[in-house]
């Protein structure tokens, strides 16, 4: 899978159309599951004009900003995957709405996943309600740790439950306990107390400003 996280096209030093077309046929040599947000999350036409060239199949949808923008995406399959955070995008009762949109449309879903245990499992627990057909995948996030050198830090992600997540073989296994069958170790709120504001600032020389990086990836940076 390869993220380009809409950067590509972000800015007037960023690439073009024209590049943008290459760079994707270029990539599709290696066989990748997708191309992820190679555009602008709000040019749903362009979207569709990329994947109807059937390079490779092409996902988005993280920052999406409301129900109706999701229904566009999906109804004129602009995409073949359609990602969608349920918990910080609509929730369990959208994203339940949106599943029979993208089976009635022949897409597939993956869920976008990059938050605490806890909402892995919340996503898990929604996803195994519908036909691998329909939802395929689930991300889950791989932060920095003593022991994996990865992203960025975020002991909090791992540290919200009183057990580690079940994965086996790349297989979470959903518990049958009630609720979401995990326990939260409450203790986090006094370890991790909250911070209102951005998690970071980032600065571009083009088109020149600061941006800010939220939790809620429906709302623009700029």
């Amino acid at each position: 899978m390869v993220d380009a996280h809409t950067w590509w096209r972000m800015g007037d030093r960023s690439y073009n159309a024209e590049t943008v077309d290459q760079v994707a046929r270029a990539i599709a040599e290696y066989d990748p599951a997708w191309l992820e947000e190679p555009l602008p999350p709000d040019d749903h036409e362009a979207y569709r004009a990329l994947k109807e060239k059937d390079y490779l199949p092409i996902a988005g949808g993280e920052h999406e900003p409301s129900e109706d923008r999701y229904l566009d995406l999906i109804l004129s399959e602009s995409v073949d995957y359609v990602q969608m955070d349920v918990c910080c995008q609509g929730g369990y009762t959208m994203g339940r709405r949106l599943f029979s949109e993208i089976a009635h449309s022949g897409l597939k879903f993956a869920f976008h996943s990059w938050g605490t245990d806890l909402e892995v499992m919340a996503a898990a627990h929604v996803g195994i309600c519908w036909p691998e057909t329909v939802v395929e995948l689930l991300e889950c996030p791989v932060y920095t740790t003593p022991k994996v050198k990865s992203m960025y830090p975020f002991p909090l992600a791992s540290e919200i439950l009183a057990e580690p997540l079940p994965v086996e073989n790349g297989e979470l296994i959903v518990p049958r306990e009630p609720g979401l069958g995990v326990q939260v170790d409450e203790s986090v709120i006094e370890r991790y107390p909250w911070i209102p504001g951005p998690w970071s600032f980032f600065r571009l020389e083009s088109p020149p400003g600061t941006w800010a990086v939220t939790a809620d990836h429906s709302v623009k940076w700029v």
